[in-house]
């Protein structure tokens, strides 16, 4: 039995070691609550069933736990840094904490994938999952992408990229990356060299949602069209490459959420 309102006061007690007033703490508490919003709606709108739909919610919880020990040593977001996926299955289940979010110990392996898996660049690395786990790892991976749109439309320039929002506007986008973008896939984030290939990057997200109840959620709130409009983009070049990446994103939406052109 999954208690998902236990398991959030839990969860809260645990951020009490951390400080809720820096600014990227706050980022990823709303970002935990916000994900858990896009679990609930993927798990309606895709008719997953009770059980299923709980533990996806439960995983949205706890997806992120091990970005606060990130921020707190590091106060940054750089997986190169610290890896915040393994880091949270090593705090769930090395330490034994899921115990205190989860009396029954059947779903284990279904949690510790789904989080362990949740920030990989795709799924088709990952070996012999159940469709079970499968399930829940796309789950999890379209509702964090989901609210990445979110925190790209609201939060701060300089608290995304470390990087005044001027010298952002003034950025080029490299060629590889447009290439990528073209040929509707994700960005490694090896292959990004300035911050505006990193901003691409996040739009390039569309290219590995799973569900079609995720691309309306886009599509509904209009993130593609309000996160490139964000930035005042003072080279010519990368502002008519954005209106590209623009259009071929929409067209890709558009086409996996079953509505036309």
């Amino acid at each position: 039995m999954i208690d998902i309102n236990d398991a959030k006061i839990k969860f809260d007690q645990y951020l009490d070691g951390y400080d809720r007033q820096d600014d990227k703490i706050h980022l990823k508490i709303t970002h935990t609550d916000c994900v858990l919003q896009a679990a609930d709606a993927i798990c309606r709108g895709e008719g997953v069933g009770k059980e299923d739909h709980q533990l996806a919610l439960l995983i949205a919880l706890l997806h992120d736990i091990g970005r606060f020990e990130q921020l707190k040593q590091f106060h940054s977001f750089q997986d190169s840094l610290f890896n915040h996926a393994d880091f949270g299955v090593k705090v769930l289940f090395e330490d034994r904490m899921i115990e205190g979010f989860l009396a029954d110990r059947q779903y284990d392996e279904i949690v510790k994938k789904a989080i362990q898996y949740h920030s990989v660049f795709s799924l088709s690395e990952v070996e012999g999952l159940t469709k079970q786990e499968l399930l829940h790892c796309q789950i999890i991976r379209d509702a964090d992408k989901l609210d990445n749109f979110r925190v790209k439309e609201t939060e701060q320039i300089e608290t995304i990229f470390d990087t005044p929002k001027e010298q952002v506007e003034m950025e080029e986008i490299t060629p590889k990356i447009m290439e990528t973008v073209k040929n509707r896939s994700s960005i490694l984030s090896g292959d990004r060299v300035t911050h505006m290939d990193c901003w691409v990057s996040y739009l390039a997200f569309v290219f590995d949602l799973n569900f079609t109840t995720s691309f309306r959620w886009i599509l509904e709130r209009d993130y593609m069209n309000r996160n490139i409009d964000r930035i005042a983009y003072k080279n010519p070049e990368t502002k008519r490459q954005m209106e590209e990446i623009r259009a071929i994103c929409d067209e890709f939406i558009r086409e996996k959420a079953g509505i036309p052109m």
